[in-house]
């Protein structure tokens, strides 16, 4: 499998070639960084990682992806038709992820950015925008013409990070994804 995105870590030196000059680098820190689809294996670290992060943030389990059917299984779920879940991994560690599926309940041509989650350590380093590029572009490919999303009201770096890619604040929300808790609704033109 070919990751989708990688960046480096290492403590110390660095030696590489470039058009065929040594390049060496010292003094520098890089971190391996994979974004991947979702494999069977990772159901219970996903599931972690939602559950703990809308705990975290003190949303309810109720009407949040925190009780989702889909959450329990997000392996076999984002195997139905245009849908795809990624998963980021720091050092073979899982500690995001995010996805991209069908919008339920609605007529239009629109997904929804699904089940966008990261444990702390792996927030404000650029891993977000990372897989929100990757979401749009994969949602473009699926032949998608706007993407939505729905968060919490208190999940102000991730609406800041939404805003910055684009998305506008909606008055109300579109479809009926069951998350009848997350009272802040956004959507992007693709």
């Amino acid at each position: 499998m070919i990751p989708a995105k990688v960046r480096f870590k290492s403590q110390g030196w660095v030696k590489f070639r470039l058009n065929s000059k040594l390049i060496i680098v010292t003094r520098c820190t890089f971190e391996i960084m994979i974004i991947r689809p979702i494999l069977p294996a990772d159901n219970t670290v996903v599931k972690n990682i939602i559950q703990q992060t809308i705990l975290e943030y003190g949303a309810p389990k109720e009407g949040t992806a925190y009780s989702d059917k889909a959450t329990q299984s997000m392996y076999k779920h984002f195997q139905l038709p245009r849908r795809v879940y990624y998963v980021i991994e720091l050092d073979d560690e899982i500690v995001g992820c995010g996805g991209v599926g069908p919008l339920d309940n609605q007529e239009q041509n629109i997904c929804e950015l699904q089940k966008m989650y990261f444990l702390p350590e792996a927030r404000g380093k650029g891993y977000g925008k990372e897989l929100i590029q990757l979401c749009i572009k994969t949602a473009k490919e699926l032949a998608y013409s706007k993407m939505y999303l729905e968060t919490m009201d208190n999940m102000f770096e991730a609406q800041g990070l939404y805003k910055h890619m684009g998305f506008k604040l909606l008055n109300e929300p579109i479809g009926n994804t069951g998350h009848y808790s997350c009272p802040v609704q956004m959507i992007l033109d693709l």
